[in-house]
């Protein structure tokens, strides 16, 4: 008999691990570096341990718990996992349900400055007709979903939040995502159309031109070939290793803070609206919230098997989709989406592109990001 009790949750890390954190941290055996490369090479050393010492002196765990635990959590067994999950009712009746999906190396922290103005618009300035229902969950293998021991990836996660949606007793609900949980996303539109009214990306990865295809008088689709030889030949390299090898880094992720660290930070370095650091782009605080929350949990392993789990699906196009899709594509991203290859297989009512801010949009932009959301399942609503 399937086990359906949903379970409240609250985050309450033992002293014993920040401890422990706070020794590992304190004696990093650190390495060397050549002299003037800066990012070039990675993350730089002596930034690495700026940013160690304040986490090690200044950053407040316990009042980032606090914060997290401001909301209301929850777990429930789904495909014999436990998936944790933020559920976020709003006051206004007529709200609609709507799930949001991070990806790696995000998290539920990508979404926390959108909730409030989100379910309760009009004390942000908005119409009560727009107030949504969230939904906010962990995948299965990262942060308080906990490890998984293989066999995960987006096709097998979607129908876990379609199950989720259904235990919560939402029947109609939108659903939004971002880097691998907009392939979760999509899939739930593809596998839950029935239900799934309306969605929102702001990554469509197999929407993309190459050398071969690109109209190159266009600025995005030049733009779009460019980041892709980037990608390819210089900011994939995680990638490789998560898709190949991800058990031999899990090791180095997992036994070190500043592996870790270093592993996160320099993607949010390399994925955002930033110039110098990550935090042109993120706070300091959310940055290492983030990245504590792989830590705690002991899931940089977990998460990173999901490229070796979704390799497979890498290249191919996708099923064709006839969800209504919204598509909200940041100049700064890692990739650009290209609206006449995203036509072919997807259902586009909505295409915008923003002057400013990159792949983890919610956490950078997020009054962009709560006005689309708002203006493109406006029309989804009964």
């Amino acid at each position: 008999m399937t086990n359906e009790e949903i379970r409240p949750f609250r985050i309450d890390i033992p002293q014993a691990q920040l401890d422990d954190l706070a020794r590992r941290l304190d004696n990093t055996r650190w390495p060397d570096e050549a002299d003037g490369v800066g990012w070039s090479h990675g993350i730089p050393l002596a930034y690495t341990r700026e940013l160690t010492e304040y986490w090690r002196t200044t950053y407040d765990w316990r009042a980032q718990e606090a914060a997290l635990n401001a909301h209301p959590q929850f777990r429930t067994e789904i495909d014999g996992h436990d998936v944790h999950f933020l559920h976020i009712r709003s006051a206004e009746p007529t709200a609609l349900p709507l799930v949001l999906t991070h990806g790696w190396p995000g998290s539920i922290v990508e979404f926390l400055d959108v909730i409030e103005p989100l379910t309760d618009p009009v004390a942000h300035g908005g119409d009560a007709a727009d107030a949504f229902h969230l939904v906010i969950p962990t995948i299965p293998g990262f942060g308080f979903s906990g490890r998984t021991p293989g066999g995960w990836n987006p096709q097998r996660v979607a129908p876990v939040w379609a199950e989720l949606m259904r235990r919560l007793g939402y029947d109609r609900y939108a659903a939004h995502g971002g880097d691998m949980g907009s392939v979760i996303t999509r899939e739930l539109g593809l596998i839950d159309p029935e239900h799934v009214v309306a969605l929102h990306l702001t990554q469509l990865f197999d929407a993309r031109v190459t050398a071969e295809n690109a109209d190159f008088s266009d600025p995005a689709e030049k733009s779009c070939v460019e980041k892709g030889y980037r990608y390819q030949y210089e900011l994939g390299a995680y990638g490789m290793l998560q898709s190949s090898r991800p058990q031999s880094l899990a090791y180095a992720l997992t036994d070190s803070p500043v592996g870790q660290l270093a592993w996160i930070a320099e993607r949010f370095k390399d994925w955002t609206d930033s110039v110098d650091a990550p935090e042109d782009a993120v706070d300091r605080d959310a940055l290492l919230t983030n990245v504590m929350i792989y830590w705690l949990n002991e899931t940089a392993g977990s998460s990173a098997r999901y490229y070796r789990d979704s390799a497979d699906s890498w290249g191919k196009r996708d099923a064709p989709s006839t969800v209504p899709t919204a598509v909200a594509v940041f100049p700064h991203d890692i990739n650009t989406p290209i609206r006449r290859i995203a036509e072919e297989n997807n259902t586009i009512v909505r295409w915008t592109e923003f002057d400013r801010g990159g792949h983890f949009a919610a956490l950078e932009e997020p009054d962009l990001v709560i006005e689309d959301l708002r203006t493109a399942l406006r029309p989804y609503r009964r």
